[in-house]
């Protein structure tokens, strides 16, 4: 059974950051694609950054690319999200995400991964 955790959202200012993480059970995450994904009120999940299986190399929406980073620790099994210079469209709750057989070309595409965390809730405002 996998599990995700995540942890870390919270009501920030605009301009302001935040690291969001996501811990795994149950799946090793150095060797798997792991994502993040935000749903906002009234819009679809939208994808945010992902690594796609162990390589290194990041994908990330146009929208956050400079601003967000993803990041692991695969001694704790951990993904990261750290965000900055954040704006109020950057409302959401922020979901991970992990699938074992998704191809390079669906990484974005949410209805490809198999197991989520539970969400956390992060709001821009002043």
């Amino acid at each position: 059974q996998v599990q995700l955790v995540e942890s870390g959202g919270e009501l920030v200012q605009p301009g302001g950051s935040l690291k969001l993480s996501c811990t795994a059970f149950g799946r090793t995450i150095s060797r798997t694609t792991v994502a993040w994904f935000r749903e906002a009120p009234g819009k679809e999940r939208e994808f945010v950054a992902a690594f796609f299986r162990s390589n290194s190399v990041p994908h990330y929406a146009d929208s956050v690319k400079g601003r967000f980073t993803i990041s692991r620790d695969n001694a704790k099994n951990t993904v990261y999200l750290h965000m900055s210079s954040l704006k109020q469209d950057d409302t959401a709750v922020y979901y991970c995400a992990t699938d074992s057989t998704i191809i390079l070309s669906s990484v974005r595409d949410f209805r490809q991964y198999d197991y989520w965390g539970q969400g956390t809730q992060v709001t821009v405002s002043s």
